[in-house]
Order: C-alpha cells, then sequence, then structure tokens
C-alpha cells in the first residue's frame, strides 16, 4: 500500500495486447522515405541550404556578427598576450619532441592558428603543437632519418642536410594527416571520435606522458642519446641513458630541478588562489627570460657545456611541396595522428563550449583542423592540435572568441621576425624541464585505475590495456591495441548480458528482479525473464542457456522424451499389453517393461505432440502409465520482458523463433513484452510468424501480460492471500486536488489487492 499523502495516481484501462491496442488506438500513418530520397534530399541545393553551407564553412561569420568590441576586445588582447608567451615557449619546447630544431615550433604555433580562426568553431582553444602529437611525429621522424646510420632511401633527401630532412618528413606526414582530416570532415564522419571513449583517451595519453617524460631525460641529463622508434622504443632508450648515467652533465642536472621545483610551486598557488588571481602567474616565461639572461651571462655553453637553442633564423622560409614517396611510408602513422589530434581537440573544445553555452561541430572541426595542419605544412611547421595547459591559459585570461589566439600568432610571429635572437642561449634543459612539469596532469591519470577497478572492471582494462601497450609499443600500435580491448570489451558486455528473472513488487503493477527485494510476488507457474540487451548472432546461444537456467527445463528434451513416451505408449496399445479403461490406463504385461532404444526417425521427435490414434489425451504432469518417465514441466507461462532489446538480427531471429516453438510445444505459452515496434515490423516483413508463433502473444507491459495469465490460469494465485495478489486497478490521487479517474464512482482513492 502506498504511503498517505504521497502522491500517486490513477490508470483506468482495457488490457492490451499489441493487437488490440493497434485496433483501439489510431496511428499516425507517415510516409517512409528510400535510400534514393535520402540521397536526393542530400544534393539538393537553395537559397537557404547555400546560406547554412557557407555559415558552417566559415564559423568567424557567426560569431564575429555578434562580437562586443567594447565588453570582449581588452580580454582578448589580454588572453592573446599572456597565450603568445606561453606558445612561444611550448613551441620550442615540443618541437624537441618531435626531434627537430627548436624554431620550428614556432611556425607551429602560428600557421595553424590562423587558419582556425577562421574555420574553427571553438571560440577557446589555443591551437598548437601538441606533446603527444609531437612525440608521434617525432617516432617517424627518427624512423626515417635516426640519429645514427643513413636515413631511409627517400626520393628528395638529396643535397639535403639531417634537419632538412627531417623537417620535410614532419611537414609531409602533418600536410597527409591534414588531408585524412579534410576528407573526413567533408565526408561527415566526425562521429569516429566517439569509438575513442574517455578511458582510452586517458590511458593512452597517460602512456604518452610516460614516453614524454622518457624522452626529455636526455636535456635534463645533458646526455647524448640517439632517438629510438618501434615496439620496446621506451626500454631501449632507458637503458642507453642508464648505461651513460655516468656522463651526466651537473649543470644541466642543476638548472632544471630548479626550474622544475620553482614552476610546480607556483603553478600550485596558480591553482590555489586562482579566484584571487586576475591572471596566472606565468611562470614558465618568466624562468625562461631568467635562464636566458643567466646562461648568456655566464656563457653556459662554453664554461659548462651545456645544450642550447642555438641560432634561431629570422623570418618565415618559403611554402614547400610534400613529399610523395614520404606519403607513402607515413600513411600508417599518420592515420593516429589525425585521429588522436582531433580527438583530443574536440574533447578540450567540448568541455569549454559546455560551461560557455555555444555549439560546436564536429565535421566543421575536422575540417578545419585538416586545412589547418595543410596550410601549416605547406610552411614547414608540424600537425597542430590542442594543448589542455595553453587553453587553460587562454580562457582564464578572459578569452572570448579566438580573436584571442589570433593576437597570441601574432606575438608569435613578433618573436619569429624580431626577438628570436634574445631566445639563443636558453638551454634546452629548461626547455624539457618545462614539458616534464607541464606533464602532471597527464601523469595523474594514473589515479584513475583504482577508482575504475572498484566501478567499471571492463573499462579498467582498457585503461591499463591501452597505457601498457602504448608504452611498450609505441603510440601508434598502442592506440591500434586500446582501440581493440575497447571494441572487445563492448562486444563481449553486449554478448554476455546481466539476465534476470522478475517478480512483482507487490500492490504494485512495478516488476524488478527478484533477487533485489524481499516483499515480491510470484505466481506459482510464471516465469518473467528479461534480456537487458540486443539480440544478434553473437549472443543468441546466450540467450538460450540462460533462458534454460530460468525456467529449469531443456524445452527440446522434454519435447523429444514427450515424443518417444508416445511411440512406446501406442507400441504398447498395439502390442496389448496397455489397455485404456475408465480409470486410466491398466499394464496388462506379466513382465517389466523396458524402454525401447528405438532410433529411427529421430526428426520426428522434435515435432509437435500428436495425440492421434490414442484413446485419450496425456496429462504429462499425472503419473505416466508402464513406469515411463517423462522430465516434470511446472511452468505453464512465460513472459519476455524486451524492454531493453534494441534490435534483432537474422540470425537472432531465426534462433528466437526456434526457442519459441520448442517451448510452445511443451505446452508453456510465450508472451513477448514491451517489443520496439520496429522489431515487431521487422518480424512481419521477414516472416516470422505461423501457425504456432503468432502475433497475439505480444502485448505492451509486463503487467498486461500477467493479468492475461491471471485470467487465463486463476488457479496460479488462488493459494495466495488477498493482500499477495497482484494489483489490478491502479489509482491515482493527488492529495490536494479531487480524484482523477475515469470510474467517478470509485470510493477509495487507492486501491490494492
Amino acid at each position: 500500500m502506498m504511503r498517505r499523502g504521497a502522491q500517486q495516481y490513477v490508470v483506468a484501462r482495457p488490457l492490451y495486447s499489441e493487437e488490440s491496442f493497434a485496433e483501439d488506438r489510431e496511428k499516425v500513418c507517415r510516409p517512409r522515405k528510400s535510400m534514393l530520397d535520402h540521397v536526393k534530399q542530400y544534393f539538393t541545393c537553395d537559397a537557404k541550404r547555400a546560406k547554412n553551407a557557407a555559415l558552417s564553412l566559415l564559423p568567424i561569420i557567426g560569431w564575429m556578427k555578434i562580437y562586443q568590441i567594447k565588453e570582449w576586445l581588452i580580454s582578448d588582447i589580454v588572453s592573446g598576450v599572456s597565450t603568445g608567451l606561453v606558445a612561444v615557449l611550448q613551441g620550442l619546447a615540443y618541437c624537441l619532441l618531435a626531434s627537430l630544431p627548436p624554431w620550428y615550433g614556432l611556425f607551429s604555433a602560428f600557421f595553424p592558428v590562423v587558419a582556425y580562426f577562421f574555420l574553427g568553431t571553438s571560440r577557446h582553444i589555443s591551437v598548437g603543437p601538441f606533446p603527444v602529437l609531437c612525440l608521434m611525429i617525432g617516432s617517424v621522424v627518427t624512423r626515417l632519418v635516426p640519429d645514427e646510420g643513413p636515413p631511409l632511401n627517400i626520393t628528395g633527401f638529396d643535397g639535403l642536410t639531417r634537419d632538412e630532412q627531417r623537417v620535410l618528413v614532419a611537414s609531409s606526414v602533418s600536410f597527409l594527416a591534414g588531408i585524412m582530416q579534410l576528407g573526413m570532415g567533408l565526408l561527415q564522419v566526425g562521429f569516429v571520435v566517439m569509438y575513442l571513449s574517455d578511458t582510452l583517451v586517458s590511458g593512452f595519453t597517460t602512456a604518452a606522458a610516460v614516453h614524454i617524460l622518457v624522452s626529455q631525460l636526455k636535456f635534463v641529463l645533458g646526455l647524448v642519446v640517439p632517438g629510438i622508434s618501434g615496439p620496446l622504443a621506451l626500454i631501449y632508450t632507458l637503458e642507453i641513458i642508464f648505461n651513460n648515467i655516468t656522463s651526466t652533465n651537473v649543470c644541466d642536472v642543476v638548472i632544471s630541478l630548479v626550474i622544475m621545483v620553482v614552476v610546480f610551486i607556483v603553478k600550485e598557488l596558480n591553482d590555489r588562489f586562482k579566484s584571487k588571481l586576475p591572471v596566472p602567474i606565468p611562470i614558465e616565461v618568466i624562468m625562461t627570460v631568467i635562464a636566458c639572461g643567466v646562461s648568456y651571462a655566464f656563457d653556459f655553453k662554453t664554461r659548462y657545456g651545456i645544450d642550447v637553442v642555438g641560432h634561431i633564423p629570422k623570418g618565415y622560409e618559403a611554402p614547400m611541396a610534400p613529399n610523395l614517396h614520404i606519403f607513402q611510408e607515413t600513411a600508417v602513422e599518420a592515420f593516429p595522428m589525425a585521429i588522436v589530434g582531433f580527438a583530443v581537440a574536440f574533447s578540450v573544445a567540448k568541455v569549454y563550449s559546455i560551461k560557455h553555452d555555444y555549439t560546436i561541430d564536429g565535421n566543421q572541426e575536422l575540417i578545419a583542423f585538416g586545412a589547418s595542419n595543410i596550410f601549416g605544412a605547406s610552411f614547414k611547421s608540424f600537425a597542430a592540435s590542442t594543448a589542455l595547459s595553453r587553453t587553460a591559459v587562454q580562457e582564464s585570461t578572459g578569452g572570448k572568441t579566438q580573436v584571442a589566439g589570433l593576437l597570441s600568432a601574432i606575438i608569435v610571429m613578433i618573436v619569429t621576425l624580431a626577438i628570436g635572437f634574445l631566445l639563443e642561449p636558453l638551454p634546452k634543459s629548461v626547455l624539457g624541464a618545462v614539458v616534464i612539469v607541464n606533464l602532471k596532469g597527464m601523469l595523474m591519470q594514473f589515479k584513475e585505475v583504482p577508482y575504475l577497478w572498484r566501478r567499471d572492471k571492463p573499462d579498467c582494462v582498457v585503461w591499463i590495456g591501452t597505457c601498457i601497450a602504448a608504452i611498450l609499443l609505441g603510440l601508434d600500435l598502442g592506440l591500434a591495441v586500446g582501440l581493440g580491448v575497447e571494441l572487445i570489451s563492448v562486444v563481449l558486455r553486449a554478448q554476455f548480458p546481466r539476465c534476470s528473472l522478475l517478480a512483482n513488487i507487490k500492490g504494485t503493477d512495478i516488476y524488478k528482479d527478484r533477487k533485489d527485494f524481499v516483499d515480491i510476488y510470484e505466481p506459482e507457474g510464471v516465469k518473467i525473464f528479461r534480456m537487458p540487451s540486443p539480440i544478434f548472432f553473437a549472443n543468441i546461444e546466450f540467450f538460450r542457456s540462460k533462458l534454460v537456467e530460468a525456467v529449469g527445463f531443456n524445452p527440446l528434451r522434454v519435447l523429444r522424451k514427450r515424443n518417444k513416451a508416445l511411440r512406446m505408449i501406442r507400441k504398447l496399445l498395439k502390442k496389448g499389453d496397455l489397455q485404456w479403461t475408465s480409470k486410466g490406463f491398466m499394464n496388462t504385461s506379466r513382465g517389466p517393461i523396458k524402454e525401447s532404444e528405438d532410433r529411427s526417425n529421430m526428426e520426428e521427435l522434435d515435432l509437435p505432440t500428436d495425440f492421434k490414434d490414442l484413446p485419450v489425451r496425456i496429462d504429462w504432469s499425472a503419473e505416466l502409465p508402464a513406469n515411463i518417465s517423462v522430465p516434470r514441466v511446472d511452468v505453464h507461462s512465460l513472459v519476455l520482458d524486451f524492454a531493453a532489446v534494441s534490435f534483432l538480427d537474422i540470425s537472432a531471429l531465426k534462433g528466437l523463433k526456434t526457442m519459441l516453438k520448442e517451448l510452445i510445444r511443451v505446452e508453456v505459452e510465450i508472451y513477448i513484452v514491451a517489443c520496439d515496434p520496429y522489431i515487431l515490423e521487422k518480424l512481419h516483413d521477414c516472416c516470422f510468424f505461423d501457425d504456432e508463433v503468432q502475433p497475439s502473444i505480444f502485448y505492451l507491459t509486463v503487467h498486461d501480460a500477467m493479468l492475461h495469465i491471471l485470467e487465463k490460469h486463476p488457479e496460479s494465485e488462488e493459494k495466495k492471500s488477498d493482500y499477495d495478489k497482484i494489483i489490478t486497478t491502479v489509482t491515482v490521487h493527488h492529495p490536494e486536488s479531487n480524484l482523477r479517474s475515469r470510474d467517478r464512482s470509485a470510493p477509495d482513492p487507492e486501491t490494492r489487492f
């Protein structure tokens, strides 16, 4: 009984099967579009659609129309200057991950930003070098142009220095990744990023952070370590570092430790007092300026042998066409770069779009990053995405639109064209230290493992599998392994769902897992089985096994036993060893009757039981003559709850029909409830129904089916007390209003049985 004063509801309606509901209620006739109609609609063009297409391809038109100069311009200028200073430093630092001369990182912090300004839909992300992407580019660069030994035989390498060859490789693979992103955007397949779950991305970026950390040790320790790519590259790199640990440059170590400690402390203070600080303290920039000055004043390069950034050419280099031979060699690596670069940028952009209440378009983002990488690679930059720390600076310092991004690119351009020479004495160990400190966020993702293990073990397996594979096999193969593990986990969840038997919650029309509640009612001879998953070729056998386990018998085995029993009864009647009397069958044989082992016509045992030529219909629940034994079936009705079944494939249809026929042939009534209309339509289209399996077995709800069963089999609940019986009407009571019911004569606002 419901609590008094609680909100209740009254419903008085007929008991509905799907057929009776369709007869009682008129449906809206909706015309179905054919594939040709969809194709025609897709390629139809009018003025409105052309305008929308132009606005979607150039999102700058949309947000520039609403740009509030007085309120936003100052904020964008402050944000642009702050982000530009960080972008200069990160461009130099992350370029070391790509195994390229540092000043090429400034190119990647300029050209892609300009293209994204016009084409991107996010107003807050800061486009430019991303450490994970830089590391993936670096593995390709060191594979084609290793530190030791001759480069790969590539057309176009002749006459180029090693650095020029590496720049050609990086720009070509970035160009190819941009083409892939642009192609996916034009084909409207931005949904592919949905296959990279947050768990997979977290495990992958954590592994990338480990790779980045190891790759920066050579700068922090002042060691000469050749770039290594491929599986187990991390292990081999650590082996070389430990073998040469005695050659560590103490000055580099001291500088790095000082930089890391100071930057870490100030960053923590920025996080703690961010509500009180007008802008975060740009500690990386400050420490870089100090390190440059100290290095220049005390001549660290000559006195202590420290490796510095060195000469930074002024201005930009002429555009360069990509190398098609490099395309062939790097196509496999370019695709994961395109996916990872877009996935990370899109996930960051989505966070800020939700925070600031505007929408972003995944397909347009693919087009924007594809065009940005193609444009940037033509001017010798490498693939761009976004870095969370740089984006956080742009947003937290008041950035409102990509005007801040454009201003940050202008700051980078000023450094490139005019004051780049001031960074020439900067020790590379400073850049390495800055990179390592900025890995904190990614490395702290290890804390997710215990949480995932407690909450969702399959997701935890995906995280650990992706992380370990990416650490040991490399980022490209690790991503592929992570995707494989993720897809396997999804398949296994769908293939082995948690099936359950439902029971009625006493006094309600609610049905829940019988294991979860105490106050339940289960009519005798009735089972309610729930399958919380689509049914398809991979799990149809699992569905069958769970259904057999739920009902407590194998219907096919029972059917065969019954047909064998009928065959034996006919044989005994024919011999005269068995006779029918008014009191039932009588055994007239003097000796014991042994069960026949006749195996002829075995296929007939799977047919429905046939009582012709017998004097009476056999009652299988009673004792059979001549000591014939047949498994007892205590279930007379089976309800299948299909509320969570979203689709059935052809294999599942065949398997389901076979199971239903087997159950019907052993006199178990089948009811399928809450079935999706499109599944019902598919069943009709596939000729699922016949003389045995009929459309009348489908009911709207579990309660409709249960009331029908109790009406048909009153003996199922006659032993129960009045309170235990299932509710047959539902009453609605609004405490502050009058009774609302079709039955105005109802005396009591709540009814229980």
